[in-house]
């Protein structure tokens, strides 16, 4: 196990200088066209996998990294360069992390790489969780899957929204319902493989902000998937509906909105908290990304605006704002490498860590990039400069991978042994 430190080696510093360099370079240059446009971004993520930054093979050795450091230093790089292009780039990532999180050695073999393609042939993975009436309350969901014995078969039918490639993947991971008298405990997670009749792109939304990256819903109408696609398999599965109806009958309380309750680290396991507790803290490194880009922005117009005869930074006004905008961002990248070294090195999260470093990364990029659009008056305001964008990008942060408000809830839970409500 890794010691924490905040020192990276000199692989890691390699690693960041590299891809600081194509968001500068190719990354900015290309966002105020994609962001107005709200289209993948296709010739970006070529080139991203052209050099192996959109890859398979790059993103395992950053996941093995045992000091955790890695994968957060690699978002918020990306995600200083530009959010929408971001999250187009590393979109993919969180359907591979579905598959990590709750596949099998040959299931992660056979449809992770399915999910990157080459960079001769780009594709790109979905995961799909959240409906139309089940978001952060993923009790609520109603995507049914059922198992056709004869033909080992599972049947699903159901709408997905707010899906992140949704609908243009290659690769669907869908968390539906197989057993909707345990609530979010019977829950499994499917892998859609391509050119599976029954599923299509219902409605692509028209967003405020992180414009270049496709977020569409998935409609499933009758779709079948081998047994196999039973992320898992079925033998596991039915050991985990086992154990939850046990725990049923005993009295064992169930977790609302699919947040467990204190301490309960041997409850059963959620299929798509199980993918959103891994993905938090780098969720968190992409809300410090956007939040330094857009510091740096407001630092470096504060030097150089002149007003009344002097630099605006010479004002206590301004340069304070600053001097909070750094200490924020500072501490929310030690909270995201905090978490990031804990899950690495197999330390529970006792404290809700995963979830602190998400809400405080996130409100700290809504705070900042707000801080920023003020000290640059009405040209923050512009799309001339890029803290409007950054301004919209950052909203979702406190929405999106988990409300700030079920995050609070979590650590609330976490903290106090109490179910809140």
């Amino acid at each position: 196990m890794a010691e924490f430190a905040l020192d990276l080696n000199d692989d890691q510093k390699a690693v960041r200088e590299w891809i600081h360099g194509f968001a500068a370079d190719v990354m900015r240059p290309a966002a105020a066209e994609w962001d107005e446009r709200e289209e993948t971004p296709w010739p970006v993520i070529q080139e991203a996998a052209k050099i192996g930054l959109y890859s398979l093979d790059f993103y395992a050795q950053q996941y093995f990294d045992p000091t955790g450091l890695s994968i957060p230093m690699v978002m918020e790089e990306l995600f200083w360069g530009d959010a929408g292009i971001g999250l187009s780039i590393v979109g993919t990532a969180l359907a591979a992390v579905g598959v990590l999180a709750n596949g099998t050695e040959e299931q992660i073999g056979t449809w992770i790489p399915q999910m990157y393609g080459d960079a001769n042939d780009v594709k790109v993975a979905a995961f799909c969780s959240s409906e139309p009436d089940a978001g952060s309350d993923v009790s609520a969901m109603r995507t049914r899957a059922v198992y056709d014995e004869a033909k080992d078969e599972w049947v699903l039918n159901g709408t997905k929204t707010w899906a992140t490639n949704g609908g243009i993947a290659n690769v669907h991971v869908v968390v539906a319902v197989v057993d909707p008298e345990l609530g979010s405990k019977g829950h499994a997670s499917f892998v859609i493989p391509p050119n599976t009749p029954g599923l299509s792109q219902g409605q692509k939304f028209k967003k405020h902000g992180i414009r270049a990256s496709h977020t569409a819903e998935v409609v499933l109408e009758d779709v079948r998937v081998p047994g196999h696609c039973l992320l898992g398999g079925k033998d596991k599965l039915d050991e985990r509906l086992a154990r939850a109806r046990e725990r049923a009958k005993k009295g064992g309380e169930r977790s609302e909105m699919g947040v467990p309750p204190a301490g309960g680290r041997g409850s059963v396991k959620n299929a798509a908290m199980a993918t959103f507790e891994a993905s938090r803290p780098a969720v968190g490194a992409q809300a410090v990304g956007i939040a330094r880009a857009a510091y740096e922005v407001a630092l470096d117009y504060a030097r150089t605006r002149v007003q009344f005869g002097r630099p605006i930074i010479d004002n206590q006004g301004v340069a304070f704002q600053l001097a909070d905008m750094r200490t924020r961002i500072d501490a929310a990248r030690l909270l995201v490498w905090r978490a990031s070294w804990m899950a690495a090195a197999g330390k529970p999260f006792e404290g809700a860590e995963g979830s602190m470093s998400k809400l405080f990364a996130g409100e700290t990029a809504k705070s900042v990039t707000a801080q920023a659009m003020q000290i640059l008056g009405g040209n923050g305001f512009t799309r001339e400069y890029p803290v409007e964008r950054m301004h919209r990008d950052a909203a979702i942060y406190t929405i999106f991978e988990g409300t700030s408000e079920i995050q609070r809830l979590v650590i609330a839970r976490t903290i106090s042994g109490v179910h809140v409500r």
